[in-house]
């Protein structure tokens, strides 16, 4: 096997055999929520052995390897903290999934979290080629991607904050969310998330072939505006919150943050 795939065939092999594990949990605590948690929480483990294997400058593989983990490691105890906060209530998404797949949902949802599995493979474009960069010194495209990471991770972090403490508050029950950023965008933390994917490629760009990893955050900004983003989260919030949640539309931007419309 050529040099350049050994990682990338490693990595391969990790998902499916994580994710197969993943959906046994799934199975037997009928919540396939957990397939969010275990996709962030992916890209630590790949971030893990780019840093371990990587055949590139090692201050690099270990700059680009802790921006990935740190940030799989936070959404990932976000999202458990979120979901099993709920369990056993499932999130509605999968609610929706396992009533189209009955009769046979849980051999349907193997595929659909190893259909994630190779998400995850996929998106660690960036992360592969940068490791794999023998350049012996940072190239300012690298620290302006570390840059962009932070803006991007700090953002993230907030809307995050802003949303779980209006949630808390029992007088904001079946209202919409208009605090902090969300006055401005009504899907911040997906702003944010898209970002942190921006900050990559840019990382990237410093690499051989890194310009490649291009299709990385246009295939996330596709999921979030197409897939499972915004279509979904706003569909639910119709169903939850109505005309409050219609108004809310009106006047706010989707996704890029701008000013409230009157």
């Amino acid at each position: 096997m050529p040099e350049a795939l050994v990682l990338p065939a490693l990595a391969a092999l990790l998902l499916v055999l994580v994710m197969a594990g993943v959906w046994r949990v799934a199975v037997r605590i009928r919540n396939a929520g957990i397939v969010d948690v275990a996709w962030s929480a992916n890209f630590g483990l790949l971030a893990l052995l780019a840093m371990a294997l990587g055949r590139g400058h090692l201050p690099r593989r270990l700059l680009i390897g802790g921006m990935t983990l740190l940030w799989s490691l936070r959404l990932a105890v976000y999202l458990h903290r979120r979901i099993m906060g709920h369990h056993p209530v499932e999130d509605g998404r999968y609610v929706q999934l396992r009533r189209d797949w009955a009769p046979h949902a849980d051999r349907r949802f193997f595929w659909f979290f190893e259909l994630q599995a190779a998400l995850n493979l996929v998106l660690a474009a960036p992360l592969f080629l940068a490791a794999a960069n023998p350049a012996p010194s940072v190239h300012p495209l690298e620290w302006a991607g570390l840059a962009l990471w932070a803006v991007a991770l700090a953002g993230e972090s907030l809307a995050d904050r802003q949303l779980d403490a209006f949630r808390r508050d029992p007088a904001n029950r079946g209202k919409t969310c208009r605090a902090g950023l969300w006055r401005y965008s009504r899907h911040p933390n997906y702003f944010f998330e898209w970002l942190v994917w921006v900050a990559y490629f840019v990382f990237a760009l410093a690499s051989p072939w890194g310009w490649a990893a291009v299709y990385c955050p246009v295939l996330m900004l596709t999921f979030l505006f197409r897939v499972t983003g915004i279509p979904a989260t706003e569909a639910q919030a119709l169903k939850s919150r109505g005309d409050d949640y219609r108004e809310y539309q009106r006047t706010t931007s989707a996704f890029f943050p701008w000013f409230p419309r009157g």
